[in-house]
């Protein structure tokens, strides 16, 4: 009887280190990721950097760092889904076909939900929304502007495939300029002197004219600005057609207040590189 015992006694422990064992071989499991494709170069809601200052995020593939307002959305919305945040570096032309073909989940940049854009994508509810501006040069003839007829005979332009460089034509008199491919370029562009504006939003035009004394930015009179619907001023989450995490995302911007998406917006424009 105790040898049987023993020899059970045995038995139980083998098959107890065996599932130890098999517990032990199998790998980790891998948590997904949410890749997030964005420009880093439209600060304040995202730019590029060389640290992880401020909260910045790992660009995936190279040695430099996002940050800004999108990127604190992207991170809300990931940790929300319960997935790994990871920033892809897009051209803004290039972001549409990303979330199409897969390369990205979803884009967070500071894109627009127009009629047309939603023609071949999903978006989000709204996670910011603000106003048209001009930036101008300081001590131009335009920095006193209250209208936008103010710019009759004025050079101005605004980014490639946005609204944007749509509204120009509102201006009567306008010399329409060439789209620019980002902001960096416009900023150069209107430093050098060859356009005297562009067309910009609220953040960016008080995060331009932060980062160089040189530039202003112009608000207008109430109803004397640019004509826009709600979707072409606000911002949102665009996504694949049919991508269902579209529900959980709005739920996760929800839960967003409006004095915590003030409070990351004016950290944005305060942690901003100069170099932006």
């Amino acid at each position: 009887m105790k040898r049987m015992l023993t020899l059970a006694l045995c038995a139980a422990l083998s098959v107890g280190l065996l599932i130890t064992a098999a517990g032990c071989g199998q790998a980790p499991q891998e948590k997904q990721t949410f890749k997030v494709g964005l420009e880093c170069g439209y600060a304040p809601f995202n730019w590029t950097q060389v640290d992880d200052s401020n909260g910045a995020v790992p660009i995936s593939g190279t040695n430099q760092f996002a940050g800004g307002y999108d990127v604190e959305i992207a991170k809300i919305v990931a940790e929300g889904l319960g997935r790994e945040l990871v920033i892809v570096k897009t051209a803004w032309d290039g972001l549409p076909p990303a979330v199409q073909s897969g390369s990205v989940d979803a884009i967070i940049a500071g894109m627009s939900p127009t009629a047309e854009r939603k023609e071949s994508i999903d978006f989000s509810d709204h996670y910011y929304k603000s106003d048209l501006v001009m930036v101008v040069k300081n001590g131009s003839a335009y920095e006193n502007a209250t209208s936008i007829q103010d710019f009759s005979g004025a050079k101005i332009t605004a980014q490639l495939n946005t609204f944007h460089y749509s509204v120009i034509p509102q201006i009567d008199g306008v010399i329409q300029q060439t789209a620019m491919d980002d902001f960096p370029a416009m900023r150069v562009a209107l430093e050098s002197g060859i356009i005297d504006g562009y067309v910009s939003e609220r953040p960016e035009g008080i995060s331009a004219s932060a980062a160089n004394a040189n530039f202003v930015m112009v608000e207008f009179d109430e109803g004397q600005g640019f004509v826009a619907s709600d979707d072409d001023v606000a911002i949102a989450v665009g996504l694949k057609k049919g991508n269902p995490d579209v529900t959980e995302i709005n739920e996760i911007l929800a839960g967003i207040s409006e004095a915590q998406r003030v409070e990351m917006m004016d950290a944005a424009i305060r942690n901003q590189p100069a170099a932006q």
